[in-house]
């Protein structure tokens, strides 16, 4: 972001882009209830207002992922105000809505996403057991079962997979 808002723009703007353009058009294609075409153009105007915007980021005050999905989620709100029969109700009551739940729903679309992408980074033995625990509400017992491996294999392929998750969750700027 610094090297942006020093004028440098090609190579840290595709830098940027091609790290947080599709988390961003995830998120946006989540927010706007599947619609392929409102979430490209909210990945462009994320992109076009990071550029105009960049003096503005503070590391400070923020990460460069907060930033962008700042930037996104406001692009979002404009983009229904644009799209909206009644602009100012509809304008009013998305963010109000949004407002009254402290942009929660948001963020937890972002974390969702985050979350998501950390988990496809991990190896798939390790990605596999957190899925079959988390997704298939399975025990350790019940994934060695299914997986026909010991269940002291399974327990420590879950200790190393929480590890590595937590991992690529830090690196991604959510970790606890």
């Amino acid at each position: 972001m610094g090297r942006v808002a020093a004028g440098e723009r090609e190579a840290p703007l595709i830098e940027l882009y091609e790290r947080y353009a599709t988390p961003v058009y995830r998120f946006a294609l989540q927010w706007s209830g599947g619609d392929r075409q409102q979430a490209e153009d909210v990945v462009q105007e994320t992109f076009l207002r990071l550029w105009r915007s960049a003096e503005r980021f503070d590391a400070a005050q923020s990460s460069v992922r907060s930033f962008v999905f700042l930037i996104a989620r406001r692009v979002t709100i404009d983009l229904h105000r644009r799209a909206s029969v009644r602009p100012e109700h509809a304008a009013e009551s998305v963010e109000a809505a949004d407002e009254a739940a402290g942009g929660e729903a948001a963020e937890r679309i972002v974390t969702g996403i985050t979350v998501r992408e950390a988990l496809e980074a991990l190896p798939p033995k390790h990605r596999q057991v957190l899925e079959l625990g988390f997704d298939d509400d399975l025990t350790q017992a019940g994934i060695a079962s299914r997986l026909e491996l010991p269940l002291g294999t399974i327990k420590s392929r879950t200790y190393r997979a929480l590890r590595a998750l937590k991992g690529e969750l830090d690196r991604r700027g959510i970790g606890a």
